[in-house]
């Protein structure tokens, strides 16, 4: 451990695209404290989930690997307890490590190295929301559909209230806990949150922070279902998209509690660093603000995640520390995969640490400390989840893009030119070396065919033991007997959620 080795304090959300932080540029979403935490770090303009949805993204964040090379394939994989973890590899060098919240591991290993978990997961540990890629893309394991959007609004409670409650109120007293009863052991705390998850709904207080005639509506415009691209016509129909017309009003009314969404994990963010504050932890403690993917909120008529345009695959990543480094912005291209070096990197003496196996992450030190100097300016993101029928992946170096779907044609979109994501160049002759030179990058040590008949084969296996076992054992992590009663377990989320809403799916507030 190195001699002044910090705390590691990490903030994560669910789904929250940068694009709707003000400290990212956003004119008129209020997050006054996340703007705080943005003034005093370092901000990184351009990272991205290496897995656009949850299981996958967490998983890989926790490894510092790629999905595919912990065979992590969708939301109901289990991640193998022989796969070391940041948990892991900080305990190792003397930390504390404490889970409180959202992870949303999925089989008999709960913890992956954490010595203590503070609440339940929101979401079901087994293998209830295994994809069946040969029914095609209207295949929807998690019951995702367009009514989160339909009837977004206010309520007075949510499903989502409840836990992300739960998970401040335990941060909180660990903190407190922390300072009065460790023996001065450097702690890792994670504290996962579940806002601002779809469905699109928040109280009244938080609506309230917004003029409803003042929200903006998307920039890009829905594309016609014949000009997208084979993955967003996929997904189209996995998110129920020819179920349900959404109408403008529903738009706005989404958008606009999207926004309070956002200003209660604002509010959430606030309330932890002055706890962090009071109880003098703040120059000690490196405060990790990020989130496991984004959120495309009706960019080109799209919602939610699993695409890898700029709104669901970009994140919010910001590193606040203002004893160990000045504040600034970068605007080099990282990915959560570098979260788990530059932890270790923070921890021991730079170099003095081996991983177990190799990792796909790079430390942030250079770039937190200068420059960064020599930077490979290269991500990797992939997906195999429900919604598609093959393998996809994208790759960004510098400005271009590119993004692989198994079997259909390629899209490679320079960002700085055309940051709307509307232009190929595939097939320009112009850029015909560059897409050859990503396309390489992109398939190498990654072989398509080979990952859709490992993940085709996952999936049958896990169907198989669902159905002969209804599920059980759920493997869920409880912390109160109720806690399988009151959160998702063998059934759909949408589902779910919709009954924990109160007053139960209360007609949206159009035009407020």
């Amino acid at each position: 451990m190195a001699k002044n080795a910090p705390n590691i304090l990490v903030i994560m959300f669910d789904q929250m695209a940068p694009q709707f932080l003000s400290c990212y540029g956003h004119p008129l979403v209020k997050s006054p404290n996340i703007d705080a935490l943005a003034d005093t770090g370092i901000l990184f303009e351009n990272s991205y989930a290496n897995f656009p949805l949850c299981v996958p993204s967490r998983a890989s964040y926790m490894a510092g690997r790629y999905a595919n090379a912990i065979e992590v394939w969708d939301n109901a994989t289990d991640f193998s307890c022989a796969t070391p973890t940041i948990a892991h590899y900080l305990r190792s060098k003397g930390y504390t490590a404490t889970l409180c919240g959202k992870m949303h591991f999925i089989g008999p290993d709960q913890m992956h190295g954490f010595e203590q978990r503070l609440v339940t997961d929101v979401y079901p540990s087994n293998f209830a929301w295994t994809p069946d890629w040969t029914e095609g893309p209207q295949n929807r394991p998690t019951g995702i559909n367009m009514r989160a959007v339909v009837d977004s609004g206010t309520c007075v409670r949510s499903l989502q209230m409840d836990y992300d409650e739960e998970v401040e109120f335990f941060a909180h007293q660990k903190l407190y806990d922390l300072v009065r009863f460790s023996e001065k052991q450097p702690f890792f705390l994670m504290v996962s949150f579940t806002h601002p998850h779809s469905p699109f709904i928040t109280k009244q207080e938080f609506w309230d922070r917004y003029n409803h005639d003042d929200i903006d509506m998307p920039k890009v415009a829905p594309i016609p279902l014949e000009e997208q691209d084979e993955m967003s016509r996929w997904l189209h129909y996995a998110h129920g998209g020819d179920l349900d017309e959404v109408r403008e009003e529903h738009i706005r009314n989404a958008r606009h509690a999207y926004y309070g969404m956002i200003s209660y994990c604002d509010d959430k963010v606030g309330r932890i660093m002055a706890t962090l504050d009071e109880v003098g932890l703040s120059d000690d403690t490196v405060v990790i603000f990020t989130s496991d993917h984004g959120e495309m909120l009706g960019e080109r008529g799209a919602w939610y995640k699993q695409y890898f345009y700029e709104h669901s695959s970009r994140i919010p990543l910001i590193v606040s520390c203002p004893s160990r480094f000045k504040p600034g912005r970068r605007e080099q291209s990282v990915s959560l995969v570098d979260i788990l070096p530059t932890a270790m990197d923070l921890a021991t003496d730079i170099g003095a640490w081996e991983p177990a196996e190799p990792l796909h992450g790079n430390s942030l030190l250079p770039l937190l400390g200068g420059d960064g100097s020599g930077w490979g300016d290269t991500v990797i993101s992939e997906y195999t989840g429900e919604g598609t029928c093959a393998p996809c992946r994208m790759i960004r170096r510098g400005k271009h893009k590119l993004i692989y779907t198994h079997g259909h044609p390629d899209l490679l979109y320079d960002l700085e030119a055309d940051p709307d994501e509307l232009t190929n160049l595939a097939e320009d002759a112009a850029h015909s070396k560059v897409r050859d030179e990503l396309r390489r990058a992109l398939l190498k040590d990654w072989d398509p065919d080979l990952i859709n008949e490992k993940a085709l084969q996952s999936q049958r296996n896990r169907r198989l033991i669902q159905d002969t076992t209804g599920g059980e054992p759920t493997w869920a992590f409880k912390l109160r007997e109720d806690d399988d009663e009151r959160y998702v377990r063998n059934s759909g989320a949408v589902q779910t959620k919709a009954k924990a809403r109160y007053p139960f799916l209360a007609p949206p507030p159009i035009g407020r």
